[in-house]
């Protein structure tokens, strides 16, 4: 399992990266699925990777909550630690435990790429995601 931000990247620049890592699955981890870079909203972006023998997938449940991302980039502030505690509490109990597992298991059948829009994963909750994916998987 990768991350892949598209900050900075093309439409076609995201989808060649895709190939070239081999990926079959991708989960849109974003809480709402729009851009404002062209092709990169969840319709354009499902339609160019099926395109391309790509299986798109948006799991709003791994979204990160619109007021917890400002202080999320700074990991190194308590703002920061805050907003990723909050954030862990939401993907370790309920619907969002649920989303990980299930990624979890899709990540053992196939490779699966995480997308979110930020370039740096360690700014990005996509981070939290692919960790708690990988403890999860011990337990698949």
């Amino acid at each position: 399992m990768i991350g892949i931000g598209y900050e900075g990247l093309s439409l076609d620049q995201v989808v060649a990266r895709l190939k070239l890592k081999g990926i079959e699955t991708l989960v849109d981890v974003r809480l709402t699925p729009l851009s404002r870079k062209p092709g990169l909203s969840k319709r354009a972006l499902s339609e160019a990777l099926s395109a391309a023998g790509i299986r798109y997938i948006h799991d709003r449940r791994l979204g990160n909550p619109k007021d917890n991302r400002a202080a999320y980039a700074d990991a190194t502030s308590d703002a920061g630690a805050a907003a990723r505690a909050s954030y862990r509490a939401l993907i370790t109990s309920g619907d969002g435990a649920d989303a990980v597992r299930e990624l979890a298991a899709l990540a053992e059948k196939q490779s699966v790429a995480v997308l979110c829009f930020e370039a740096d994963e360690a700014h990005c909750h996509r981070e939290q995601v692919i960790a708690a994916v990988t403890d999860a998987s011990v337990l698949v």
